[in-house]
């Protein structure tokens, strides 16, 4: 798959340059300017808050469960068959509801921080096409994500992620070449 998005990305490139368009490419990794954002700390505090709120909850129902087990284990030599047999039951079931709690509470969380952060991620968006049309950049890659780069090289002098951190209004960091 990766193969056929770089022939097709270079196809295009060949193409737009041979119909006299003049291209300039810059790229940007947007978890980097996340990072600066003021927001994403506050973000990150809600999701962590979310997810401390459920793990409470899911502590709450193993310390239920492992009660109900002990004292499952301190009676069971004396219950009949049928109660046996129902507190087993109602075990298994404290179990499954406890993980099924943890599959539930991992997608909400993933749901609240996708929900969380997708306003930052338009600030950003937003912000990277304002500079592409100031700078006339005809295209701009994503990089730094790893696993999921659209870039597989460029010239550091390309990375307009400090330029789109100033637009937001963030000064970027020093860096060696400044």
């Amino acid at each position: 798959m990766k193969k056929i998005n770089i022939l097709v990305i270079g196809f295009l490139l060949t193409t737009l340059t041979s119909f006299g368009q003049n291209l300039k490419i810059g790229y940007t990794n947007v978890e980097y300017i996340l990072s600066f954002l003021p927001e994403t700390k506050q973000v990150q505090a809600e999701v962590q808050a979310y997810g401390t709120q459920l793990q409470n909850q899911l502590q709450s129902k193993i310390t239920d469960f492992q009660s109900k087990a002990e004292a499952f284990q301190r009676e069971a030599a004396t219950m009949t068959e049928i109660i046996r047999a129902d507190k087993q039951e109602e075990l298994q079931n404290l179990q499954n509801s406890i993980e099924k709690f943890q599959r539930e509470a991992q997608t909400a969380i993933t749901t609240k921080e996708t929900e969380l952060f997708k306003p930052l991620f338009e600030k950003i968006s937003n912000a990277i096409n304002k500079v592409a049309e100031q700078e006339s950049f005809s295209h701009v890659f994503s990089a730094g994500v790893p696993g999921v780069d659209v870039l597989l090289y460029a010239k550091p002098t390309d990375d307009i992620s400090n330029i789109v951190l100033k637009e937001l209004g963030i000064d970027p960091p020093e860096t060696e070449e400044e």
